[in-house]
């Protein structure tokens, strides 16, 4: 059985283009490279960042080691809201002690298992995030609208015809583990 350690023949790695010059595209180019063996298990590399295995559940004909592809999706929506609201808060004086998300989304397996008239992706998408802090309703809904605006995965997902429902609430979060 291979281990999370595989090795792959292409490094990850990072590029930037283009000066600080706002008035220019600054573009981020991003590689990592994943390997599967004839499996539901996939080793994915990204360099410096590490790496990470993806499979299904024994019950779907995987071993169990890993998130889904689906379940990463998922918390990759977690992951950049949260750096996007980090960002948009320093940058509108806005202070907060953490975010606590709780994530969930609905498919009708029948289109992946090639029926189709079923969608194969996402039916819905339901985020909860709760933010720790004393800013005033319309301070965090002003902070949360730009984040939405520049969250790269939320607008993925919106635009692939999705049902996403991602509501803010006040309230105290949770230690991060």
């Amino acid at each position: 059985m291979t281990q999370a350690t595989d090795k792959t023949e292409h490094r990850a790695t990072t590029e930037v283009g283009g000066a600080e010059d706002f008035t220019k595209p600054l573009i981020r180019r991003k590689t990592l490279t994943a390997r599967n063996a004839g499996s539901m298990r996939t080793v994915i590399d990204f360099g410096e960042a590490g790496q990470m295995v993806t499979d299904e559940p024994v019950a779907h004909g995987g071993t169990g080691e890993g998130p889904t592809p689906l379940q990463t999706v998922l918390g990759a929506l977690c992951g950049c809201e949260s750096v996007t609201f980090n960002r948009t808060a320093a940058e509108m004086g806005l202070e907060y002690r953490g975010i606590t998300f709780e994530a969930e989304f609905r498919i009708d397996i029948r289109g992946r298992m090639g029926k189709a008239d079923v969608r194969p992706h996402f039916q819905t998408v339901r985020v909860e995030a709760r933010v720790d802090t004393d800013a005033s309703d319309e301070e965090l809904a002003r902070v949360v609208e730009e984040t939405e605006r520049r969250c790269p995965v939320f607008n993925l997902i919106s635009d692939a015809n999705v049902k996403l429902q991602m509501r803010w609430l006040r309230g105290a979060a949770h230690a991060a583990a």
